[in-house]
C-alpha cells in the first residue's frame, strides 16, 4: 500500500492550506515511526511493514500541479496498483474539519488530483480529502497558499488523528467501507 500526501515542497509552503496532505502524511508517519529518508520517483518517502504488508508513505516533490508524475513513478517502482494507493489532500470546497473518503472519482477542482488521474490513467484511486473551507474575500490561489491559522490548524490536526486511526484499522482489516464509515464527517 502507498499513502501519498499532497502538497508543495519547501519551508515557504509548510503550513499552507494546500499542504494539508503533507501535514496528514507527516502525522501518520510520526505515529507509525516512519522517516521520510528516501528520495526517488520525484518524492520523499519512507516505509514500514504492518502484518507483513509493506506500507509506503510519500510526499511528492513536484509541486502540487504535477503530483501525478511522482504518484505514477511510485506506483511503478513499488509495483503497486492504483487501487491500493491512497491520496490525501486539501479540499477548499468542504467545510473546515470535514473529511471525505472515496474509492474513486474525478479530481474535481483539485489540480493535483486531476494530474494524478491523468498520469495514472484511471479514476480508480482511493482518496481522503480534508476540508479547509475557503475565505471568499481572498483570491483562490492566494488562499490555498496562505498559512492555516492556529485555530484552524487545531481542527486540521484533529482530522489527521481521525484519518490516522481510520487508516490503521484499514491496514489491519482491509475493509474500505469501514475506513469510509470511520472517517467521513466533520471532526468535533
Amino acid at each position: 500500500m502507498i499513502i501519498v500526501g499532497l502538497g508543495n515542497p519547501g519551508v515557504k509552503y509548510e503550513k499552507t492550506h494546500h499542504n494539508a496532505g503533507f501535514i496528514a502524511v507527516d502525522y501518520i508517519a510520526d505515529k507509525m515511526g516512519v522517516k521520510f529518508n528516501k528520495k526517488g520517483c520525484q518524492a520523499e518517502y519512507g516505509f514500514t511493514s504492518v502484518n507483513g504488508e509493506q506500507i509506503v508513505l510519500a510526499k511528492p516533490q513536484t509541486y502540487m500541479n504535477l503530483s501525478g508524475e511522482a504518484v505514477k513513478g511510485l506506483i511503478k517502482y513499488f509495483k503497486e496498483e492504483p487501487q491500493n494507493t491512497i491520496i490525501i489532500y486539501d479540499d477548499i470546497e468542504l467545510p473546515l474539519g470535514t473529511i471525505r473518503v472515496r474509492k474513486n472519482g474525478s479530481g474535481g477542482t483539485h489540480n493535483g488530483m486531476k494530474n494524478i488521474i491523468q498520469e495514472v490513467a484511471t479514476q480508480d484511486i482511493p482518496r481522503i480529502r480534508i476540508g479547509l473551507g475557503v475565505d471568499k474575500s481572498m483570491d483562490l490561489a492566494d488562499y490555498v497558499l496562505s498559512n492555516i491559522s492556529k485555530a484552524d490548524m487545531e481542527i486540521v490536526m484533529k482530522a489527521c488523528d481521525k484519518i490516522n486511526a481510520g487508516i490503521a484499522n484499514y491496514i489491519k482489516n482491509g475493509d474500505f467501507e469501514k475506513l469510509m464509515q470511520s472517517c467521513n464527517g466533520k471532526v468535533e
